[in-house]
């Protein structure tokens, strides 16, 4: 039996440490959180000292009665999560836990901390535990309860206001706030006219082109041309005077070193892997979570490749910087070494949390030997970080610049510029990727012939270009995330879920890896801005964080933060939710009135989205309603275009004496003869669409219902189908796979019903569409039962009849208003479900 107990997270992250820590340790996962608030009101107690109620997560039960029982056994408990604040925080459940079920009686209890997973880190960590730092816990749960209390008010505040099922969190809002106003800067954006004009120089040696700087002996800015003509005339000048030969005046040769980017922290690691690799921030965090658990390396065993990936740190580890020395010298020669590391600052306040940067536990372990052993994903991303940290501690690139300045006639000047690679250092291994191309990487690796003053070079051409100016570019995962970074919103560990949260919510979405918001994302982020304004604001939200990092550091106390965050922030829920209007808040637009009726056109937000709508709710005659286009938002919409929707439902023609008509509906455009309903294909336009295409897409449904029934048997209730994955066998309750060494058309019913029996039971929405084809057959079973009761035999009593009777009227009535309130809004059977899912939902906003 073990004497010590360990505790980690994750199970892979076990197995890893088990075999470094030998027979003495019995080390289990916690397989993450262990608790959280309980998913009701009242979870976060602001009248009592904001005390917090904690239960179990159901689903780490289990592991935790294991974590017990092994408790119950060890003579010592080491508590080894994760080095930041949710690890210090799952560290404190385990131990609490164990308190409340006294097992900590008696037996000393460890907090050991480690960056690495290696055996020297693991036994170094062992060898000089700590205590639970309180000052890490109470900044997590200062964190857990503001983002209970923003969520579990402000989200019903949006389901009543905004839309039903909405969400709003307090660091994803100022997120969704700065894509949502980018958006907007776009949309106002007016681009202006501007020309460039060119020389294209045909030097004997290498043909270059060279930037208008000098017209008419004047600086030419980014405006001084703006039109067509004018660019034509000034060409047309530059030309004449030139007289076919450019003039060298002057060259220019400039000498610089760069220096090589920092090793990675967690920012900056999710922005490469987004520019380099094309990696989602999740992605991102998902392999290199994989990467510092532990993989199988062969003979040598599962070896935790990297250092911890959530950290704030750039610093490296003495042992570390040593090993990496050794690897540049071996491999790139020791010109390439500086003489003393390269030594990098720290931009956060609260670096100290994790204490160094991300890195290779071992730069021995070069991106080729362990290639082999790695998926790909895996392979790239600990290659992007090899690169990295080794390339930190070289010595700077020498590069030089040559800039000439050409003469076309007295009046008129250009400019090119060239930089080469003198000497690569870093660049050899590594170069930082950038968001946007400027005009230094045009010049970068631009060879010019040599020139000196003098020289005449032959001029080929002189050619002007037309541009405008474009907006600013929509957020990509990279950029997103260095904006939070620099705004101070988030912490390294919360700039994956912030982005994820956004697009689950579906406020967000990419197109073309690049954030648009939705109109929903955009009502929400409005009505936030216009009457929560300071806490979407992005200096209060950054503020909040530095008061948080002072609570970890235990600079200040967690529950005066509290204290002065909640009362502001009750008041103004309390009284946005009497003065706000629904209209106002989910951002209803009037774009004009309807020519044909008089009436005013809107658009609005609803429960499926955005619509439009004609006439208003005073109206005698309903208001009339159409569906937003996919592309379409309400709020650049025209009254032209919203007109257009009311076009639809279109009649085509008939077809077997029945109308065919297109219109769009909740999941799309779509098609219909008869009760046959075909959606339209992605480049069909149901504003357009002719009815021969309507009838091929019509009588394409038709005939893949018919050929999916291969086999049926009405009285047992038993179909062998076609589908999505090839044919099954279902009585609409559950369903069983065809065996594959079996013709679906030969199996019997006896077969079909020995396949059903052993089948697992349907689940989600597929048992509920079972228990919808059920009823009618319960209903007939029911009505079979009545029968027999009636035809009981006549010796019975008088008074049973009576009875009997009674009995089934009152049923029947009963049965009725059942049914009539099963037709109202709101069942009152179902209420407590639906108020519990609105809570859960909100709490985990």
């Amino acid at each position: 039996m073990a004497k010590n107990l360990l505790i980690v997270e994750s199970p892979a992250k076990a197995k890893t440490i088990n075999k470094y820590l030998g027979k003495d340790f019995q080390v289990l996962a916690s397989y993450g959180h262990v608790r959280d608030l309980v998913p009701k009101e009242g979870a976060v107690d602001p009248e009592h000292g904001f005390a917090m109620r904690y239960e179990l997560i159901d689903k780490n039960e289990k592991h935790v009665d294991a974590i017990a029982r092994a408790a119950k056994d060890a003579d010592a408990i080491y508590l080894a999560t994760d080095p930041d604040r949710e690890g210090e925080a799952i560290s404190w459940h385990i131990a609490e836990i164990l308190k409340e079920r006294r097992l900590l009686k008696d037996k000393p209890l460890h907090r050991v901390v480690f960056t690495e997973i290696t055996p020297r880190a693991i036994r170094e960590a062992v060898e000089h535990p700590r205590t639970v730092s309180d000052a890490l816990v109470n900044a997590q749960q200062a964190r857990r309860a503001l983002d209970y209390l923003v969520g579990f008010n402000l989200s019903p505040l949006l389901w009543r206001k905004v839309q039903r099922g909405l969400s709003a969190g307090r660091v994803q809002s100022p997120a969704l706030r700065m894509i949502v106003e980018r958006e907007e800067e776009i949309e106002a954006f007016v681009p202006r006219e501007y020309w460039s004009i060119a020389a294209e120089a045909a030097h004997p040696k290498q043909a270059f082109s060279a930037k208008l700087t000098r017209l008419d002996g004047a600086k030419v800015e980014q405006f001084t041309i703006t039109d067509g003509e004018a660019a034509e005339a000034a060409r047309a000048r530059i030309v004449r005077d030139a007289q076919g030969l450019l003039v060298v005046t002057d060259v220019e040769s400039k000498q610089r070193k760069r220096r090589p980017a920092p090793p990675f922290i967690t920012s900056t690691l999710q922005q490469e892997a987004a520019r380099k690799l094309g990696f989602s921030t999740s992605r991102t965090m998902r392999v290199a979570q994989k990467l510092y658990e532990g993989v199988a390396l062969g003979e040598e065993g599962t070896v935790g490749l990297i250092s911890y990936m959530r950290t704030d740190s750039v610093n490296l580890s003495a042992e570390a910087l040593a090993e990496i020395r050794d690897v540049i010298a071996r491999d790139f020669g020791t010109q390439a070494l500086p003489d003393r590391p390269n030594v990098y600052q720290t931009k956060s306040k609260n670096a100290q949390e994790a204490h160094e940067a991300i890195r290779p536990t071992s730069a021995l372990r070069t991106p080729a030997s362990v290639a082999r052993f790695l998926a790909d994903d895996e392979r790239r991303l600990y290659e992007l970080i090899w690169k990295r940290t080794v390339a930190s501690q070289m010595v700077p690139a020498t590069l030089n610049t040559v800039s000439v300045d050409l003469a076309a006639g007295s009046q008129h000047a250009f400019r090119v510029s060239g930089t080469t690679v003198v000497e690569p250092g870093f660049l050899a291994v590594y170069e930082e990727g950038k968001d946007a191309r400027g005009e230094e990487d045009d010049e970068e690796g631009r060879k010019l012939p040599e020139m000196k003053p003098g020289d005449r070079v032959p001029l080929a051409a002189v050619t002007a270009t037309q541009h405008f100016t474009e907006p600013p570019p929509r957020y990509s995962e990279a950029s997103l995330v260095k904006a939070l970074e620099e705004y101070g919103i988030g912490r390294p560990s919360t700039y994956a879920s912030i982005i994820q949260t956004l697009l689950n919510r579906e406020y967000v979405y990419l197109d073309a890896r690049r954030f648009r918001p939705t109109d929903v994302g955009r009502a929400v982020a409005k009505f936030l801005s216009a009457h929560f304004t300071q806490y979407v604001d992005y200096d209060f939200t950054a503020r909040l964080e530095d008061e948080l990092d002072e609570v970890s550091r235990g600079e200040t106390d967690w529950i005066p933060l509290l204290e002065r965050f909640w009362k502001p922030f009750s008041k103004t829920v309390e009284e946005k939710g009497e003065s706000v209007e629904r209209s106002e808040a989910s951002g209803a637009r009037l774009l004009g009135v309807d020519p044909a009726s008089g009436k005013p056109v809107s658009v609005r937000l609803g429960r499926y989205g955005p619509f439009a709508q004609i006439g208003s709710a005073e109206d005698e005659e309903k208001p009339r309603f159409a569906s937003l286009r996919g592309g379409q938002s309400m709020h650049t919409i025209t009254l032209e275009e919203a007109l257009k929707l009311f076009e639809l439902p279109r009649t085509l023609g008939t077809s077997n004496g029945e109308p065919v008509t297109v219109a769009v509906g909740r999941f799309g455009p779509f098609a219909k003869r008869g009760s046959t309903y075909a959606s339209l294909g992605k480049d069909d336009d149901p504003y357009t669409i002719d009815l021969a295409r309507a009838l091929e897409l019509i009588e394409a449904k038709e005939q893949a219902i018919a050929n999916r029934t291969i086999k049926r048997w009405d009285e047992a209730g038993i179909e062998v189908l076609n589908g999505r994955f090839g044919p099954y066998i279902t009585d609409g309750s559950k369903n069983g796979k065809v065996p594959k060494d079996r013709d679906p058309a030969s199996l019997t019913l006896e077969e079909c019903q020995a396949i059903l029996e052993a089948a697992p039971e349907a689940r989600g929405r597929f048992a509920r569409k079972a228990a919808a084809k059920k009823a009618p057959a319960r209903k007939a079973a029911a009505k079979k039962t009545a029968k027999a009761t009636d035809a009981a035999p006549a010796m019975k009593k008088t008074a049973a009849k009576k009875r009997a009777t009674k009995q089934a009227a009152a049923g029947k009535a009963g049965a009725k208003t059942a049914a009539k309130k099963a037709v109202g809004k709101s069942p009152a059977t179902k209420a407590p479900a639906k108020k519990a899912a609105t809570r859960k939902a909100a709490a985990g906003a």
